[in-house]
């Protein structure tokens, strides 16, 4: 490796501790932006730089509208549009850092025109390129192009399946568009296993791969999966500093999908680490201290049974702590970390670890995953993770309470126990017992039978529930249509931001003009931080031209407003467990004044309950949270009620008087 390229990868794996907080930004009122503003170039330059833009994307355009009938190349047209976005976002936003970046956009543009005349002859070389390739891919979440990075084997066969690694990349809060495709374009990752294709996910910026940023690994993941054959069986999560946090986040709450796992130093939860790391202590709300469970990886350790992972540290890294409390957490759960320290290592890998890092890896991923093993520990706080392997939670008698399924399987019997479950089924990607066979099923002590297989290549599926009178088995179809917390219908508000989503802007008057401009001043907020954080344009329409097709094809609708200002929010007003009228607030028996309180949650959308919609607010971290990624997390539960006399602060958008989670039933629970 060249000096130049160690010093970068030592810059970019050390971001994290030179971007730590300040005295001046734990002061809420100077709180530093994120992402900063970027530096003055020259007119000339910026003139240049914008007609180029214009261009490139004028080109999009036009082989959009021709090559509509043509499926294979349009679903390349991703590949072009990561550059047009590149430096049109660099420019729109300030976000040039750098002399030198004004001159890796020129070379952008090019090679995005290079890539859009290949495609405009019905080529694509990319395509079939080795070595480090940049591609792209829309995302269901907002419908924006988002890219990723590439590393092809030199020996790559096409018609070979092959190994996949993650790496994920360090936190840099310069690191947008323009910076990430250009580096991809020219530097590899930090392991270089033969035969293998390494997926560098952009993660939407640097949100150590939470929320949307989560979603993109696996929607990048699934891209690659489109174009490349990748064997599901070794595929590998990886990732330093953030990128270890990042790791340590799939390698919890996706076990059964991954053959290994090294994480290398990050964060494993929220709370030690802001006290060990930054000298912070934080004192959360009941709710917020909830939630925690989402992210805190160590409240997840029993994940990691059937999963080989390998921790690295430098030793005298601080970040060695997430490695040393995920050890303490797997140990209680009676599992061993597998640990490799780096002597006199800070933060960065010593040459000898990353070689016995590559021997315990390799070794995983020859072994291969197991895709169906006898037995399975499983925990879960949410149902937005609620499998590992032939075990699916499809119900919960308590979301954010410890969940456990324990499962064995023994020839023709499977033995299950089961904690804060209420709902749980056997789902075998392929039948692994002869047509017409079945399971004895034993849940918690109960005796059933499981569905025989009616095909031997076919998925087998069944469907246990929990009553007052015991376990049941039940027919999905029936038990379906009830309104209840299932999986991507579950809460919290940051939920609705995980996938598809409409924001709704009202059109009407509002019940008064305080509760219309705090409505509109946080529609605001949350359009401009949902670019800046998670890098792409909120879809939004105004209330009047929202149409049944909106409703009906399964996207949140994020609803801004009051039942006044907003006809979409209006026609379903008296269908929500909260009622907003110009009398005011009333939540069970409690009534909040209508000139002082809106308020904000996430139900299922009474016009069509598969999906959700959310009133009043977009992700609930905000700006202070977004100087330490170990702080972005949820802020409110799946309601709150604001007081909107008390101004919006880096922290949060307004005072927060009540809050709470609706029960398994979408009801407000009695306190």
């Amino acid at each position: 490796m060249s000096s130049r390229l160690s010093a970068l990868l030592v810059l970019l794996l050390t971001a994290t501790v030179s971007l730590a907080d300040g005295a001046k930004d734990n002061d809420v009122d100077h709180v530093r932006a994120v992402p900063p503003p970027g530096i003055k170039i020259a007119d000339a330059d910026r003139a240049a730089l914008s007609a180029g833009v214009a261009e490139l994307g004028s080109e999009l355009q036009s082989l959009k509208a021709a090559l509509k009938s043509d499926a294979k190349l349009s679903a390349l047209l991703p590949d072009v549009q990561i550059y047009y976005n590149a430096v049109h976002y660099a420019l729109d936003w300030d976000e040039i850092y750098a002399p030198g970046q004004v001159k890796a956009a020129f070379e952008l543009l090019k090679q995005g025109h290079e890539r859009a005349a290949a495609i405009r002859e019905g080529k694509a070389p990319w395509a079939q390129a080795t070595g480090l390739v940049v591609r792209g891919y829309e995302s269901k979440i907002d419908g924006s192009v988002q890219p990723y990075g590439l590393e092809i084997p030199k020996d790559f066969d096409a018609s070979q399946k092959h190994r996949l690694d993650f790496w994920f990349h360090g936190r840099g809060e310069t690191l947008t568009e323009l910076s990430f495709v250009t580096e991809r374009g020219k530097s590899p990752g930090a392991f270089h296993p033969p035969d293998t294709i390494t997926l560098h996910p952009y993660g939407r910026y640097c949100n150590a791969n939470h929320f949307a940023g989560e979603i993109d690994g696996l929607e990048a993941l699934d891209s690659v999966k489109q174009r490349y054959r990748v064997d599901a069986d070794r595929i590998v999560v990886r990732g330093f500093s953030m990128g270890g946090a990042a790791c340590w986040n799939y390698a919890v709450h996706y076990a059964s999908r991954w053959a290994a796992a090294a994480p290398g130093a990050g964060f494993a939860e929220t709370p030690e680490f802001l006290r060990v790391f930054q000298n912070e202590t934080i004192e959360p709300t009941w709710y917020e201290k909830k939630l925690l469970h989402l992210y805190d990886c160590t409240d997840w350790a029993e994940d990691l049974y059937n999963l080989p992972t390998v921790a690295y540290s430098g030793e005298i890294d601080r970040q060695r702590q997430a490695a040393t409390i995920m050890a303490k957490a797997m140990e209680a759960e009676g599992l061993n970390l597998v640990q490799i320290i780096g002597p006199k290592m800070g933060h960065g890998y010593v040459p000898e670890s990353k070689v016995e890092i590559d021997r315990l890896i390799d070794a995983a991923v020859a072994k291969g995953r197991d895709s169906m093993p006898k037995k399975i520990r499983f925990t879960t706080y949410t149902l937005r993770y609620n499998q590992m392997y032939w075990i699916r939670v499809d119900g919960l008698e308590e979301h954010w309470a410890r969940a456990r399924v324990e499962a064995e399987m023994d020839g023709k019997n499977i033995a299950i126990k089961t904690q804060n479950v209420s709902r749980v089924t056997l789902a075998f990607a392929k039948n692994p017992l002869p047509v017409g066979e079945s399971f004895k099923v034993n849940i918690d002590g109960q005796e059933l039978t499981s569905v025989p297989g009616k095909k031997p290549d076919a998925e087998a599926m069944s469907y246990y529930i929990k009553s007052e009178k015991g376990w049941t088995a039940a027919p999905w179809w029936k038990d379906n249509t009830v309104l209840r917390k299932r999986r991507y219908l579950h809460g919290p508000i940051d939920d609705a931001f995980m996938s598809g989503f409409l924001m709704v802007e009202p059109t009407g008057a509002p019940m008064n003009e305080k509760v219309g401009k705090w409505t509109a001043a946080e529609m605001e907020h949350a359009q401009t931080q949902w670019k800046l954080q998670f890098r792409g344009i909120a879809p939004h329409k105004k209330d009047v031209d929202v149409t049944d097709d909106d409703i009906k094809n399964t996207k949140s609708l994020i609803l801004w407003g009051d039942p006044s200002s907003n006809a979409v929010l209006k026609r379903i007003a008296d269908k929500l467990p909260i009622q907003w009228t110009a009398a005011g607030v009333k939540v069970g028996d409690n009534v909040y004044g209508p000139q002082d309180h809106v308020p904000v949650l996430i139900y299922p959308n009474p016009l069509d309950h598969r999906r959700y919609v959310v009133i009043n607010s977009g992700f609930t971290f905000r700006e202070y949270d977004y100087l330490s990624n170990a702080r972005q997390v949820p802020k409110l539960p799946d309601w709150a009620i604001m007081d909107i006399t008390q101004p919006a602060t880096s922290r949060q958008a307004a005072g927060v008087v009540d809050a709470g989670f609706f029960d398994e039933a979408w009801e407000l629970k009695k306190k």
